[in-house]
């Protein structure tokens, strides 16, 4: 098939990646291009150049930091204006929608072939606004269940279709290295709580080192700053490879949203790492980690964060792999959402030279 896929515009798509969407995409496109079909990824400067780019604009969420918030929106207009005149001129079998804004589900109907929309966030304005507008005509897919049950007001129970990582690029290590220590990975914003990984650390003993795009200096420096010493080790922002061999070298990893995340992609990589995982219950981590693989605190609680580390640290490192293997496939992923396309195609009705289609059925996420 010929796939355009749609990313936000934020943060470039090549690593090190800015956070786990960017990851997301990245991988979704190589593993498409794998299997034969011909991607073409519409997303900002800076991107991968061999996912088949076509850059539309500097990444708004670090080239104009002396902008106004209103002027990024327009911004941000104006690129998926042209990214959608560019994809409705394009020879393309299907779109893809891995964006977080409104204009490209606005805009879908003017199209000639169906576009698919993934969901990675709970809803929010103005997206809202454009998923609200596709809501009776177009196949949504969620990236988690609980994901999912946070749309369904809006558009009834979408698709499930869990995010999946590269098994071989986080690879199983059957033992930790060195004297016992944490980890932590993620943006460091506030959302993402970085600053309470470091006290649940400390208050199980254990030193941490975490990784991570300072995207946020105020936050680092109010919050983080104050925290370092020497059992705290900042290790940068890094990238696939380094990532995974401090994954897989640390006896225990640690997972602090602040917010209802949606999936966080951190915890399949701990876990193909075969790290055990301490983390708060919210969102999708409830129903990604069981007994076997992670440990879990009451949402802001650091001294039950603190107590889940030194039970998590005794798990049993293949049950965390196994675990990843049974949930979190690349190619289980890319097998579903090869799936999703097929039955929209199949179910597109030409109309006087526009396509409208049926919401898929639900597939099975068993």
């Amino acid at each position: 098939m010929k796939i355009a896929l749609i990313a936000h515009l934020k943060f470039p798509i090549a690593q090190p990646f800015s956070g786990g969407l960017e990851m997301h995409t990245h991988l979704l496109a190589t593993a498409l291009q794998a299997r034969g079909h011909a991607v073409t990824l519409y997303a900002s400067e800076g991107s991968t150049a061999s996912l088949g780019l076509e850059a539309v604009c500097p990444p708004t969420g670090s080239a104009f930091d002396d902008v106004s918030a209103e002027r990024i929106d327009a911004i941000e207009d104006a690129a998926y204006v042209a990214i959608m005149d560019a994809v409705a001129d394009g020879d393309f079998d299907i779109v893809h929608n891995n964006s977080l804004h409104y204009l490209p589900l606005l805009r879908a109907p003017e199209l000639t072939v169906p576009m698919v929309t993934a969901l990675h966030t709970p809803p929010f304005e103005p997206f809202m606004r454009g998923v609200r507008a596709r809501a009776h005509d177009m196949t949504f897919a969620a990236v988690s269940e609980s994901l999912a049950r946070e749309w369904r007001d809006l558009i009834g129970m979408p698709l499930v279709i869990a995010n999946g990582i590269d098994l071989k690029a986080f690879a199983y290590s059957a033992a930790p290295k060195g004297a016992a220590h944490a980890i932590w990975m993620g943006r460091l914003v506030p959302e993402k709580g970085p600053h309470l990984a470091i006290d649940a650390a400390r208050a199980a003993g254990l030193p941490l080192r975490f990784a991570g795009p300072r995207s946020d200096p105020a936050y680092w420096d109010a919050e983080i700053a104050p925290r370092l010493g020497p059992d705290i080790t900042y290790l940068g922002h890094l990238g696939h490879a380094a990532l995974a061999r401090e994954v897989g070298e640390a006896h225990v990893a640690l997972c602090t949203p602040r917010w209802e995340e949606p999936f966080g992609l951190v915890l399949a990589e701990f876990l193909a790492c075969g790290t055990p995982v301490a983390a708060f219950a919210r969102g999708a981590i409830p129903d990604i980690l069981d007994e076997s693989c992670g440990v879990l605190a009451a949402a802001d609680d650091v001294a039950g964060l603190g107590r889940a580390v030194t039970h998590a640290i005794r798990l049993h490192r293949h049950d965390c792999r196994r675990r990843a293997e049974h949930l979190f496939d690349a190619d289980t992923m890319t097998d579903r959402y090869e799936a999703m396309y097929q039955t929209v195609l199949k179910d597109s009705v030409p109309r006087a030279g526009i396509v409208t289609h049926a919401r898929a059925p639900l597939l099975d996420d068993a």
